[in-house]
């Protein structure tokens, strides 16, 4: 199937990541969403606050300025917003300072596992939650956090994250090998309304040093690939007691940037701890060679003008995922039917 299309347009009526929680300290953080630049600060009470990065006076980036209190002071001249946007001082003006015009454009937030999402409409009420991710804060689990720019759109990043193919060529020696003996597998591809997922039956532990962490003495996995909406990309091995979940909520800064909000969740026969610096080294590894792939890619296509993607049956989750962004929307869970359901039949 050939596939030639635009940018897709993604909803802004949802929640996405714009900073790390352990990143928001005394200075604000510049950010950036569908294009537009944000500022997020947190008030000294420690409530997170998300604006326009541009204040109403002069047009000067707030994130240039600092937290006073419970106010973002600008560095131009002075003046002070709360994290709703509405001003509260303009040095040297007697009288009330709040008058409408004044006000800094706010974005509704809330800080969740460690992450602030910003709802990505401005002045919005949000109509939902922001997205879960699994066993963070689980008994037996450790959790490292990280973040990473990709020059590619939405689609294109998280077809990457879970292409299962590429990952001997660009990735071998640290994930999977070519030179490997492969045998074949089943694959079941379950498409909900909301979500797509791939389980990978009677897959042996990959060769490379990763996953030597998860099973060390070999055995067979659990794998599955997941895309939900409206924007994460989550990859589970299992194997007895052991387990590794990557979740990536992929945030569109712009049509062909895209950043990636990481969650590294894992329960290892040895303390977390003990591993964490090494698993975070080598998983962050495999991240960069993809972001650098994937900014070639962008660069072939704005060199042509044009996307031109080859689907086959082993680009297993690439459609799915492109024509669930295109639909875009998440049902309410009362309108969700069953899953449809497909095996394919791959060697690994």
């Amino acid at each position: 199937m050939t596939s030639e299309h635009r940018f897709l347009a993604h909803r802004h009526d949802e929640w996405y990541p714009v900073a790390r929680s352990d990143r928001l300290r005394e200075r604000p953080l510049a950010a950036m969403l569908f294009g537009t630049p944000l500022v997020v600060f947190r008030t000294r009470t420690g409530a997170a606050a998300v604006l326009v990065d541009r204040c109403p006076h002069r047009n000067v980036p707030l994130s240039l300025g600092r937290v006073r209190g419970d106010t973002l002071q600008c560095i131009y001249h002075g003046w002070e917003f709360d994290q709703d946007g509405q001003c509260r001082a303009i040095p040297g003006l007697v009288g009330d300072v709040r008058a409408r015009e004044r006000r800094a454009t706010a974005f509704a937030c809330v800080e969740q596992q460690g992450f602030v999402w910003a709802w990505g409409e401005a002045e919005a009420a949000p109509t939902r939650e922001p997205f879960r991710l699994p066993y963070l804060g689980e008994r037996g689990w450790t959790t490292a956090r990280e973040e990473l720019d990709v020059q590619a759109s939405l689609h294109a990043t998280a077809e990457n994250a879970l292409d299962v193919p590429h990952t001997a060529f660009l990735h071998g020696g640290l994930f999977r090998s070519q030179d490997r003996a492969r045998r074949e597998i089943d694959v079941i591809v379950r498409r909900f309304e909301d979500r797509v997922e791939a389980e990978y039956v009677g897959e042996s532990r990959p060769p490379g040093i990763v996953a030597k962490f998860l099973a060390p003495r070999g055995g067979n996995v659990i794998h599955f690939d997941r895309f939900l909406l409206p924007s994460v990309a989550q990859v589970e091995y299992r194997l007895g007691d052991s387990g590794l979940c990557i979740s990536a909520v992929l945030s569109p800064l712009e049509d062909y940037r895209t950043k990636l909000f990481i969650a590294f969740s894992y329960r290892l026969p040895v303390p977390g701890w003990l591993v964490q610096p090494f698993l975070r080294t080598f998983a962050m590894r495999i991240f960069r060679q993809d972001a650098w792939m994937l900014a070639r890619q962008t660069e072939t296509i704005e060199r042509f003008g044009e996307e031109n993607y080859k689907f086959t049956e082993i680009d297993i989750l690439g459609a799915e995922i492109y024509d669930l962004l295109r639909r875009g929307r998440i049902p309410e869970p009362s309108r969700l039917t069953a899953p449809s359901e497909r095996t394919l039949r791959i060697t690994v």
